[in-house]
């Protein structure tokens, strides 16, 4: 499946469903699709995307140091970590504040 975010004054931006729900969960909300923020509330589900990311980044930072793994010097074996798949939808959500619109997801 996959989820594509939207609003009126931003290109639409689309993930898979699973990391769609994720970064619904981490702003707040139950992951549902379909599904909308209103204008009013794009600024807190922003703030709490981010939020969420910093505490997830600190986390990783502290199990990458304890556990590296020598086998893993090849970037293609490391996974794309979810902050910068979120940068795209936290790019969105800013232009969405800024302009006061409200942010709506959907299947593709």
């Amino acid at each position: 499946m996959l989820v594509t975010f939207s609003c009126d004054v931003y290109p639409n931006t689309t993930y898979f469903g699973d990391i769609a729900q994720t970064l619904l969960k981490m702003m707040g909300k139950r992951g549902n699709v379909p599904g909308a923020i209103l204008a009013e509330d794009v600024p807190i589900a922003l703030e709490r995307l981010q939020s969420s990311l910093e505490k997830l980044k600190a986390e990783s930072s502290v199990k990458s140091d304890d556990e590296t793994d020598p086998g893993q010097k090849n970037w293609k074996e490391k996974p794309v970590p979810l902050a910068h798949r979120a940068l795209p939808l936290i790019e969105l959500l800013t232009a969405a504040a800024k302009g006061n619109c409200n942010v709506m997801w959907d299947r593709d």
